[in-house]
């Protein structure tokens, strides 16, 4: 069984690149958290209070440091940059973690997807979805993934939906008790 936590693969098709973030990533996605419009559709639920804003290089960098630390220190969390590759830059990341709860969504890979404005389309979200479900069950061990979509993420939404993902009712548990909804979830084909 691969650990993601020692070696972390790249996921790539002629569209797109899925990589581990690097500190080279910042400026690009300056222009992703940077941007004030984009946070409601980024997915920061049980994040203690942070909304990923960031308002400056210096926070960006930050922000990217403290994700690295994350994955290489405590294996808390895979941040990956997302690559528009006719673009040639970062347009989003993905973060990714095999979540260990007293809930539904126990054993189950949480997927947070933040995009840019201009990529938070049906057709780009479905391609990142094609590219990257199937190996990340394997990646982190799990048998179901659940990611986030406010009922205004209408393109999100259509995305989930034709990629698989069901509608879940159930809440989200996270500190505090705090219950969070609007998770979508697929189960790994057998």
């Amino acid at each position: 069984m691969m650990d993601i936590f020692e070696k972390c693969p790249a996921l790539e098709n002629e569209k797109l690149l899925v990589r581990l973030i690097r500190d080279q990533d910042a400026e690009d996605l300056l222009q992703v958290y940077g941007d004030k419009f984009a946070l409601p559709f980024f997915n920061s639920d049980n994040c203690h209070g942070s909304s990923f804003y960031c308002r400056s290089m210096e926070d960006m960098a930050n922000t990217i440091k403290y994700w690295l630390m994350e994955y290489h220190e405590y294996k808390g969390f895979v941040r990956f940059s997302v690559i528009d590759k006719t673009q040639g830059r970062a347009v989003g990341t993905i973060e990714m973690f095999n979540r260990r709860a007293g809930d539904y969504y126990d054993n189950c890979g949480i997927l947070r997807l933040d995009l840019a404005r201009s990529h938070e389309e049906t057709a780009f979200i479905c391609d990142v979805l094609a590219l990257v479900t199937e190996p990340f069950y394997d990646w982190f061990a799990c048998p179901k993934i659940a990611t986030k979509a406010a009922v205004y993420a209408v393109d999100r939404i259509e995305a989930l939906r034709k990629a698989g993902f069901v509608r879940s009712e159930e809440p989200l548990v996270g500190d505090h008790n705090i219950a969070y909804y609007d998770y979508w979830v697929i189960e790994k084909a057998d």
